[in-house]
C-alpha cells in the first residue's frame, strides 16, 4: 500500500511525513508535485505542513488552486482519505473539504511547542487507535492555527462529533479548543498538530504513530 504525499512549493514537512511513514512505520510513500493530477494506485493522501505558496495571501488560500488538489477533492468523493496536518488542514478549509477557517493565532504570534490534546471523538478510523478522551502530546508549529467557525457550524460539528481532538490549555485561541476536525463522512481529516513528529521515541515520542499509521487502515 502507498500513500501520496502532496509537494507546494513552500512545504517543509514532506520529508518529515515520509521519515514517519516509511522509516517508523514502513509505510510506502510518494511525493506528489502540485502540478499533478494522477492519484492512481494510492491509498490515501496527506496534505503537509509548511508554507505553500509562501502563505502569501492567507494560508492556503493559492493551494487550493492546485491542479492536484482537483483530483484530490475527486479522491474524497469516492471515500479516499486525506489527511492535512497544520498549512494542510487550512488548505482543506480553503478548499471547503473541511468547515470553517484557520486565522492568526491569538497574540498573534508564531508558536512552537509541544502541546497536551484530549482524543474527543473514536467515530472514525483516523482515531480508533486511541481510547476516547485519551491526553495525548502532540507538538505544534503555526503562526494562523486558531480555528474559528460561526455557531451553527460548531453546533454541527459536534452533533455530527466530528471534533476529534482538543487543546487541554488552548494555545491560539480556538473557538471551543478544537484542534482538529473530521468531515462528517470520516475520511477527510485536519489537524494543527503534527503527528508526523511524534513516531520516534528518540524524536518527540510515539503519540503520533496512530494517526499515520492509520492513512492504510
Amino acid at each position: 500500500m502507498e500513500i501520496g504525499v502532496v509537494v507546494f512549493p513552500g512545504s517543509n514537512c514532506d520529508r518529515d511525513v515520509r521519515w514517519a511513514a516509511e522509516g517508523c512505520l514502513g509505510i510506502k510513500t510518494k511525493f506528489l508535485w502540485h502540478e499533478t493530477r494522477d492519484l492512481s494506485g494510492l491509498k490515501a493522501i496527506v496534505l503537509p505542513g509548511g508554507f505553500s505558496y509562501g502563505d502569501y495571501l492567507r494560508c492556503g488560500a493559492i493551494a487550493r488552486f492546485s491542479p492536484v488538489l482537483e483530483s484530490v477533492v475527486e479522491f474524497v468523493d469516492r471515500g479516499g482519505k486525506v489527511l492535512g496536518i497544520c498549512n494542510g488542514f487550512q488548505i482543506l478549509t480553503e478548499l471547503g473539504l473541511l468547515p470553517g477557517a484557520l486565522t492568526r493565532n491569538k497574540d498573534l504570534h508564531f508558536i512552537c511547542q509541544d502541546v497536551a490534546l484530549n482524543v474527543t471523538s473514536s467515530r472514525t478510523d483516523w482515531l480508533s487507535g486511541y481510547e476516547s478522551d485519551l491526553s495525548i502530546n502532540l507538538p505544534i508549529a503555526h503562526g494562523e492555527g486558531r480555528f474559528q467557525c460561526n455557531p451553527e457550524t460548531l453546533r454541527q460539528l459536534e452533533d455530527e462529533d466530528c471534533i476529534a481532538l482538543r487543546y487541554l490549555t488552548n494555545p491560539n485561541g480556538s473557538i471551543n479548543d478544537i484542534a482538529g476536525i473530521t468531515n462528517k463522512k470520516g475520511n477527510v481529516f485536519g489537524l494543527m498538530p503534527h503527528p508526523e513528529r511524534a513516531c520516534d521515541p528518540l524524536l518527540g515520542g510515539i503519540d503520533g504513530r496512530s494517526i499515520i499509521q492509520s492513512l492504510i487502515y
